[in-house]
């Protein structure tokens, strides 16, 4: 089976720290606890992972973002990727090829990444389960300390209409 991780992005950004850097790779740029436990865990468990931004869609490691952004998912803002984008960058970034999605991501990311799915694929939620941001970075470090992928929770396959 194969599998991809997609995680969170992150409110905090590198030029939140140094304002001067300029334009940086989105593997260097976000750099919330959340975002960081979650990239820790994704390079442990899986070769293929991908970050999702509400600005900017699916990312790569290696793509590049060229300024400091506030913009989240479950909130209104017109700088929000559309559903459109999300689903051109899905077939561009050859996301479809995954049987398995694994998405580090609360219930807002349910919304996005659901009505992407392919029929011969599954989206797993594992951190669906926990109520708050700290449950969340205690599980990962865990998962990462012990070498024990986290349980998968909440598994959606794609219903078609």
């Amino acid at each position: 089976m194969k599998r991809i991780c997609i995680i969170p992005c992150g409110a905090k950004k590198i030029w939140d720290v140094n304002p001067e850097v300029g334009s940086q790779p989105a593997g260097l740029v976000y750099l919330s606890p959340l975002h960081q436990r979650t990239k820790i865990y994704a390079q442990t468990f899986f070769s293929d992972w991908i970050i999702l931004s509400a600005k900017h869609g699916f990312l790569k490691a290696g793509d590049m973002i060229h300024e400091n952004y506030d913009v989240a998912f479950g909130k209104p803002h017109k700088e929000q990727v559309t559903r459109e984008e999300l689903s051109h960058q899905y077939d561009e970034k050859n996301l479809a090829v995954y049987d398995e999605l694994v998405i580090l991501g609360g219930k807002k990311y349910r919304k996005v990444i659901d009505p992407l799915l392919q029929p011969h694929q599954k989206a797993n939620y594992p951190l669906a389960p926990y109520q708050g941001i700290g449950y969340m970075l205690q599980a990962l470090k865990r998962a990462t300390e012990t070498k024990i992928e986290l349980t998968p929770h909440i598994l959606y396959t794609h219903i078609s209409s």
